[in-house]
């Protein structure tokens, strides 16, 4: 079960990256939301799966999820960059979690 919650606080994570990205563009209250939700419930709950999880790993996994995800959401939604080289180095960190997630059990 803990996995599945440091998997949803990653997902938090991108979505309070994405709240900063709408405010910058504007979108103020829509940001502000965004921001104050995604960020407060992600690390509520990535405290949670570290009762379970070694520090390291979590943390790890949490931010690699976030990196991944908010460049994932910037080329989709934000135009930014999709170059073969950037989507190459997103592939080593999605490799990188996943075999963090192998040899902890």
């Amino acid at each position: 079960m803990s996995w599945i919650i440091l998997i949803i606080a990653g997902l938090l994570e991108v979505l309070g990256v994405n709240g900063i990205q709408r405010y910058s563009q504007g979108q103020k209250t829509s940001g502000i939301l965004f921001v104050v939700f995604g960020f407060a419930v992600s690390l509520t709950l990535s405290g949670i799966a570290m009762e379970n999880i070694p520090l390291g790993v979590a943390y790890a996994i949490w931010t690699g999820m976030g990196t991944v995800g908010s460049a994932i959401v910037g080329m989709v939604f934000y135009n930014d960059s999709k170059d073969k080289k950037r989507i190459m180095f997103l592939a080593f960190i999605v490799v990188a979690v996943i075999g963090l997630r192998i040899v902890s059990g």
